[in-house]
């Protein structure tokens, strides 16, 4: 198989039409017309490709994130996932069949702590047709059983497929939201700092699980994380965010501390 850096150097380092899975053009967003939080983000996205992003508060990241699957209406430019635009998609099936090739991760597990660990491995097929019945395993079909019990697996979770959600871990928690954005087999997964509401181990822990199965299984992943370290290890490419803007886009092995210096620098101290 051709190496994807290969192929980007044989097509003089851009990326084919097939290769990109998020393209970003001029992208702004403001609240209510405050100031703006994107203030002209440009960048594309292979596919394949481990991307983190990173930043202080304030920065944008969670926004940039939102945008990309269509949850903020954008004050400018273009975003394109997995090659449509959500707001050139007027029916709403078309835009639930693009977020059903999109999974995501949020900070907080956002389980269903009473219903069983299975049951809210299925809740990532609601996107899906019929989704009504995924509301509980019992009631999914038999595929959505078998395709959650492979993602708790894919975890090393699949043992404890019966018990409550909110029998488990912080982390065993989260292996499950993992696990329920992985169901559905996606194109494209996004996390919004997916380690931290846990404990520095857990969190590594994590991380490399995650990146780790996104490898193998060749899925996209762009996470947010104020932990350089995951950053550094668990990527292949950093993005830094200031003031709403791309402050540099490095291969994660060259991002240094003096770059670190700078993305977290305040003015005045």
């Amino acid at each position: 198989m051709l190496d994807l850096a290969v192929l980007r150097d044989l097509v003089g380092g851009q990326a084919t039409t097939a290769e990109r899975v998020v393209e970003i053009s001029a992208l702004r967003k403001s609240f209510d017309g405050r100031r703006e939080v994107l203030a002209g983000i440009d960048l594309t996205v292979r596919r394949g490709e481990r991307v983190a992003l990173i930043g202080s508060n304030g920065s944008g990241k969670s926004t940039l994130l939102r945008c990309l699957v269509g949850l903020h209406p954008l004050s400018g430019g273009r975003v394109m996932s997995l090659g449509e635009t959500f707001s050139g998609l007027p029916d709403a099936g078309q835009r639930r069949r693009l977020r059903a090739q999109v999974g995501f991760v949020f900070q907080k597990h956002c389980l269903v702590r009473r219903r069983t660990v299975l049951s809210n491995v299925v809740h990532g097929m609601m996107s899906q047709p019929g989704s009504w019945r995924g509301f509980a395993q019992s009631t999914a079909p038999e595929s959505w059983r078998r395709a959650a019990l492979e993602a708790l697996g894919a975890v090393n979770l699949a043992e404890r497929a019966t018990d409550r959600a909110d029998s488990l871990s912080g982390g065993q928690q989260q292996r499950v939201a993992i696990a329920r954005a992985l169901v559905r087999r996606p194109t494209l997964l996004i996390a919004d700092e997916p380690a931290s509401s846990l404990d520095p181990v857990s969190g590594r822990d994590i991380m490399k699980l995650f990146s780790e199965l996104c490898r193998r299984k060749g899925i996209t992943l762009i996470f947010t994380s104020h932990d350089m370290a995951h950053a550094r290890d668990f990527a292949d490419r950093v993005i830094a965010l200031r003031g709403g803007r791309v402050l540099f886009d490095k291969p994660a092995p060259e991002v240094s501390d003096a770059d670190l210096a700078r993305v977290f620098h305040v003015e005045g101290r």
